[in-house]
């Protein structure tokens, strides 16, 4: 299984990134597909989550109102859109897939992509 994520760069306070994971290697359906975030210094935070097979969404509290995680499941792609970054969004994003959620933690989540580089300026 591969997750490449990409769409990660540096933006002003305000702005928005829109970021892709290519999943392949394996069926996703009943999987689960979530974004994960690490700063500097910090642990893996969960970021937001969506099935595959309906499209059911989660976020964090955090980002809720101004991220939107959606999947196109002809392509096996899934998405971030990221609105009104502040700089505390800053952070390596990964993008991972999980067979079901059990702990609702990263722990449920079985591959992950390599990370994007997400920096926003204040």
């Amino acid at each position: 299984v591969q997750l490449q994520a990409s769409g990660g760069g540096s933006v002003q306070a305000g702005g928005s990134l829109r970021l892709s994971c290519a999943a392949s290697g394996r069926t996703f359906t009943n999987s689960v597909m979530g974004w994960f975030r690490q700063a500097p210094g910090k642990g893996r935070e969960f970021v937001a989550r969506i099935t595959w097979n309906l499209g059911t969404t989660h976020y964090a509290d955090s980002v809720k109102g101004r991220f939107t995680i959606s999947r196109d499941t002809a392509k096996n792609m899934v998405y971030l859109q990221m609105n009104s970054l502040k700089f505390e969004d800053t952070a390596v994003y990964y993008c991972a897939a999980a067979r079901q959620l059990r702990r609702y933690d990263s722990t449920d989540y079985v591959w992950w992509g390599q990370g994007t580089q997400v920096s926003v300026s204040s």
